[in-house]
């Protein structure tokens, strides 16, 4: 097996970038058409400073969820259509779509992500989920995108949750990927991480813990600052590269997890990721130090580090065995981890690290 790495073919960051989008479509094809999320159609197309009707450049609403039924239904569009370039313009799950919209009719994507809340606008591959919002698997397209155009002053305007989502999906690219070279596990692009996967990775986690506190304070105030841009690098690029060119172990296999209860269906994918991480943490017996300085960083920037914090506060161990069942089944990343792999122990992970989070609030330990 080879060493692997994939990136985007192009990657633009700034304020003001959405206007390069007329002439990247001029570059990559004849009739584009906008998949957008409804608040980018409602409030971010008008507002953006692009004359749309100038373009001829269609725009069809997406509904919600990366599912069979939303798939088929926008593949018939762009066949109708003849699009020959897809533009995803919205949050992960309409990126998510968008891409896979793309590859299933062999035309190349442009991403704009409006929210830096994932790492899903640089990877070639998405996750599907059913109507319900359950996840079912990773589709993997056959090239990754051709543009991923990111415009910091759009996502300045953005909830700072949705920042701080994306730094919980970020926080988890450096010890999956420190897992996945310990025991020479397979990429999410097919091979063996690359050295600059690896370093990506670690990079992200460094950019993270250095700048994420002014970041998440910029976000808060709506405003374009060094370090909010740094941030939305790291949530989208580094995290986006790292990835995909290092592989992934526990902590997202425990998100697949904890989409079983229903829930958590109202927090976000970093949101959950970031518990992952932490529950990934106690589960491979990281340092405590180590721990504790991800505890923090969860902490400071408000990530979940309870059972509270993504809504099972009151959940049983019974339910709680299901996320573990889930997160554990042999097609799970987590099985790229150095230790071997039980649903009890996946169980006990999740518990020790609420417990740990609830001792740091002041709180009295979990009870099962």
């Amino acid at each position: 097996m080879f060493r692997k790495a994939v990136f985007p073919g192009k990657y633009i960051q700034g304020v003001g970038a959405v206007g390069e989008l007329p002439a990247l479509l001029a570059v990559l094809g004849k009739k584009g058409l906008i998949v957008a999320s409804p608040s980018v159609h409602d409030k971010v197309l008008p507002r953006c400073g692009v004359d749309w009707s100038l373009y001829a450049l269609p725009v069809e609403r997406f509904r919600g969820e990366c599912c069979e039924e939303e798939l088929a239904r926008l593949s018939a569009i762009v066949t109708q259509k003849g699009v020959d370039v897809v533009v995803g313009m919205g949050g992960g799950k309409t990126i998510d779509t968008a891409k896979i919209v793309a590859d299933r009719a062999g035309i190349p994507v442009i991403v704009i992500p409006t929210i830096a809340s994932s790492d899903a606008p640089c990877s070639g591959c998405a996750v599907v989920y059913s109507k319900e919002g359950i996840y079912e698997g990773v589709f993997y397209q056959k090239m990754n995108p051709a543009v991923v155009l990111v415009d910091t002053a759009i996502i300045a305007e953005a909830p700072v949750r949705f920042l701080v989502a994306g730094m919980g999906d970020g926080l988890s690219t450096w010890f999956e990927a420190r897992s996945c070279e310990r025991t020479h596990s397979v990429n999410e692009c097919g091979g063996y991480g690359t050295v600059a996967g690896f370093g990506i990775a670690r990079l992200c986690y460094e950019t993270l813990l250095t700048y994420g506190a002014a970041a998440k304070i910029a976000g808060e105030r709506h405003i374009v600052t060094p370090a909010l841009e740094r941030i939305v690098e790291a949530n989208i690029l580094l995290s986006g590269i790292g990835f995909e060119s290092a592989g992934l172990a526990a902590a997202h296999s425990i998100h697949n997890g904890l989409t079983a209860l229903a829930e958590t269906h109202s927090f976000w994918h970093g949101e959950k990721v970031a518990f992952g991480v932490l529950a990934g943490l106690q589960l491979t017996d990281a340092a405590p130090d180590e721990s504790a300085t991800v505890f923090s960083f969860c902490e400071e920037i408000g990530l979940p580090t309870t059972f509270a914090d993504i809504g099972l506060g009151e959940v049983d161990r019974q339910k709680l065995m299901l996320v573990a069942e889930k997160a554990s089944d042999q097609a799970q990343f987590i099985h790229h981890e150095a230790v071997s792999i039980t649903a009890e122990k996946v169980l006990d992970a999740m518990i020790a690290a609420d417990a740990l989070g609830q001792a740091r609030k002041g709180k009295s330990f979990y009870q099962p």
